[in-house]
C-alpha cells in the first residue's frame, strides 16, 4: 500500500479564532530570523519566546504564527509529534500571552526535495531577476504534488525551494485527528 502525504496548515475557516505574532524573546524583542522555523532545519533557542496574540478569540491546538508561519502546537499535538517523529521534528515550550496552557514551538528539523514539477497543477521557479540568492526555489506551487518515491522514511518534513507547506504522513495525520486536534487541516499531496 502507498503511502499517504499531507499539507497540515491552519483552518483559517474557524470562526472567531485567534492570530497569533511573530515570535518575540521573553524581554519582548524581536528575534533575529522569524522564517528560521520554516526552514526544515534544526535549530538552537538560547532563549524561551515568546508568541503575543495579534487578534483574541478561539483558541487553537495549532497555528501558524505570525510573517514567519512558526508552528505553534498545543501539548495533545506536541505529544502526537514527540511520539511518533522524535527524530523529525524539535519542541520547544513557549508561552503564548494570555495562556496558561502549555504550547510549543514545532520546529520540523528535515527538509527533502521532492516536488513533483509535473503532478502539481502549476509551478514558478524563481529567476536570477527575482532572487540571486535562492534561484531554481519556487515562487508560487498550486496544486502541490510531492514525489513519494524521494520522501524515504521520514515522517514529517518541509519541501526544498518551498517553506509554507508542513507535510505529515497519514499515520501522523489520524493521530491528530484521533486526538482532536482543533484548528487544523489536512490537505492530501
Amino acid at each position: 500500500m502507498e503511502r499517504r502525504f499531507f499539507d497540515l496548515g491552519t483552518d483559517e475557516y474557524v470562526k472567531g479564532r485567534w492570530y497569533l505574532g511573530d515570535p518575540t524573546g521573553m524581554d519582548g524583542k524581536e528575534i533575529e530570523d522569524i522564517w528560521q522555523f520554516s526552514d526544515g532545519k534544526a535549530v538552537e533557542l538560547f532563549e524561551k519566546l515568546r508568541f503575543p496574540v495579534r487578534r483574541s478569540g478561539v483558541v487553537l491546538d495549532i497555528d501558524f504564527a505570525g510573517v514567519g508561519f512558526a508552528p505553534v502546537v498545543s501539548e495533545r499535538v506536541a505529544s502526537v509529534f514527540r511520539e511518533m517523529a522524535p527524530n523529525d521534528v524539535q519542541l520547544f515550550p513557549v508561552d503564548v500571552e494570555g495562556e496558561s496552557r502549555p504550547y510549543f514551538l514545532l520546529n520540523v528539523a528535515r527538509r527533502i526535495r521532492c516536488i513533483d514539477e509535473e503532478a502539481s497543477e502549476e509551478v514558478q521557479v524563481r529567476t536570477a531577476e527575482e532572487y540571486t540568492d535562492r534561484i531554481g526555489e519556487y515562487c508560487s506551487v498550486i496544486g502541490l504534488r510531492i514525489d513519494k518515491s524521494k520522501v524515504g522514511a521520514a515522517r514529517v518534513f518541509r519541501l526544498w525551494g518551498w517553506r509554507v507547506p508542513l507535510i505529515v504522513d497519514e499515520e501522523i495525520k489520524d493521530a491528530l485527528e484521533a486526538n482532536g486536534i482543533f484548528g487544523g487541516k489536512f490537505e492530501e499531496v
